[in-house]
């Protein structure tokens, strides 16, 4: 039997897992994920080459992530890992609040104090620790570890990471810690063995989904990004605003009568390219429509990443790459496009013909600034750090929650 790894991102109704080797460097397995927790789940798992399971419920079916859990064990036991045995779990976990600067293992006292921040990220924690928790309940002998997607911008500077609010609310854990760290701390590790300029200089990277953020980085380490507080901030993503004037909120407040909920349900679920296109949220179909409003949705979408880059470029005092990453950075060429002519003036000349073909380098020879497709790989950086946790003889344990 192999030793192996398990790799757990748990969404509001969605559960993504991947399974690694448990060597030097974790090579993958089997990948796959459960989706519509709530409403006729389908399941899919693959290999490298094809996919090697699927099962899909009735309708009404309502999994969440406890039973998606015992479904993927179950499934695990009845042959589907033979040769390999689970020794872990690693989960990516939203919010490490000001406590959590590295990936921990999980007790008793480290999961009622990652329930504790869900107010920060009421989209993303809640789920992260619903999947701890179901894990517990089924294997409770089984070490876990969070990965958190804050830590990697602890580095920043004191001024990066500041409101100008009064004192108690810092005090509290009211500032800008940002997001998609486990994202840009991937694309800093593999950085050198592709591009040491932008390895060791002034690189922004702009990993871009449904969820969206930029970060810059200084030899490798994060000094600024756009997410702040909470991953609702900085550029338009697929439903979330972004960055908007609080005054906005006091308006809807006084005249429209919403409250905290409202705003949240408005700010989270109902804004972002859905809001501007009132079409979707999926740039695959604002792309491919004719409609006026889906051009306007990729313009400010485009508008914002571009007004970002300049204040990133700023706070790193010049700029020798970009790299795009994630969904959208890795895929719509056209969006790429746009965004690197708007960035000549910071000296990137795109290559048209490199950039329809996907990179890695989309930059012309002769460009001052170097601009690069790179595919993250958050589920790697948390399996190697559950790893390293393991192998660092990191306490464990077991621990019982209830149901």
């Amino acid at each position: 039997m192999s030793d192996a790894l398990l790799v757990l991102n748990a969404g509001s109704s969605s559960l993504k897992f991947s399974v690694f080797l448990n060597q030097d460097l974790p090579q993958p397995v089997v990948r796959g994920q459960i989706e519509g927790l709530t409403a006729q789940p389908r399941f899919v798992a693959h290999n490298d080459s094809a996919v090697i399971s699927q099962k899909e419920w009735p309708p009404e079916t309502q999994l969440g992530h406890s039973g998606a859990i015992e479904f993927l064990f179950a499934w695990g036991r009845a042959g589907a890992l033979s040769g390999h045995r689970i020794i872990a779990v690693g989960h990516r976990v939203v919010h490490g609040g000001t406590k959590f600067h590295a990936p921990v293992v999980i007790n008793l006292v480290t999961l009622a104090e990652l329930e504790a921040l869900s107010p920060l990220a009421p989209l993303h924690q809640p789920h992260n620790v619903a999947a701890i928790r179901a894990v517990a309940l089924m294997a409770p002998n089984l070490p876990q570890v969070a990965c958190f997607d804050t830590a990697f911008h602890r580095t920043q500077p004191a001024v990066a990471q500041a409101f100008a609010l009064p004192r108690r609310y810092a005090e509290e854990g009211v500032r800008r810690y940002g997001f998609h760290g486990l994202s840009y701390e991937y694309i800093a590790s593999v950085l050198p063995t592709i591009d040491r300029c932008a390895a060791e200089g002034r690189t922004v990277v702009a990993h871009l989904g449904n969820g969206a953020s930029m970060c810059a980085l200084s030899g490798g380490r994060s000094v600024a990004t756009t997410m702040s507080f909470t991953p609702l901030d900085g550029l338009v993503m697929g439903t979330r605003c972004g960055a908007t004037d609080a005054g906005v909120l006091l308006y809807l407040i006084d005249r429209h009568g919403m409250n905290a909920r409202s705003l949240e349900e408005l700010l989270y679920e109902e804004s972002g390219l859905l809001g501007v296109s009132g079409i979707s949220s999926d740039m695959r179909t604002l792309l491919a429509s004719s409609d006026r409003r889906a051009a306007e949705a990729l313009d400010l979408f485009v508008y914002r990443i571009t007004r970002e880059l300049g204040s990133l470029a700023a706070a790193l005092g010049g700029l020798d790459a970009l790299v795009f990453t994630g969904g959208i950075g890795e895929n719509a060429v056209s969006i790429r496009a746009r965004i690197c002519r708007d960035a000549s003036w910071l000296g990137l000349e795109l290559d048209e013909d490199a950039n329809a073909r996907g990179g890695p380098c989309i930059s012309r020879i002769d460009s001052r600034v170097s601009a690069w497709v790179i595919p993250t790989n958050e589920e790697l950086m948390i399996a190697l750090h559950t790893r390293r946790l393991l192998e660092a003889g990191g306490r464990f344990k077991p621990f019982k929650v209830r149901k």
